[in-house]
């Protein structure tokens, strides 16, 4: 369903050993927002819900709302260091527009309400 690299597993492992709070999931959805319409969420939370998938990628449990599943299929998650810092990158396949921030998308079948940067 969706891909975690090596690299983004690494630094997603660094990020909880920092929280000190345990054992922690790792939630990757999409809600409504931006202004291509569709946004990602990306964050922690100690357990999942009944209606989540649960996959593993190097050591780290993501979990996904079945709803959010099919507009995520195929989706890539890195991490990219840079000289100015470094952050996660999400590639979409399922994208046919993306904001000029980069902080937003639309898919065919999902087209969303725009709204400005």
């Amino acid at each position: 369903m969706i891909v975690v690299t090596e690299q983004a597993a690494l630094q997603i492992q660094d990020m909880i050993k920092q929280a000190d709070e345990g054992e922690q999931f790792v939630r990757l959805a999409v809600k409504g927002g931006g202004c291509s319409g569709l946004s990602y969420g990306l964050g922690f939370e100690p357990e999942a819900g009944e209606n989540d998938e649960i996959l593993t990628f190097h050591g780290v449990k993501f979990i996904i709302d079945k709803q959010d599943a099919p507009v995520l299929q195929g989706v890539k998650i890195d991490y990219k260091q840079s000289m100015l810092g470094g952050g996660f990158t999400i590639d979409n396949p399922n994208a046919i527009a993306t904001c000029g921030c980069g902080s937003s998308f639309r898919t065919a079948t999902n087209q969303g309400t725009p709204e400005q940067c």
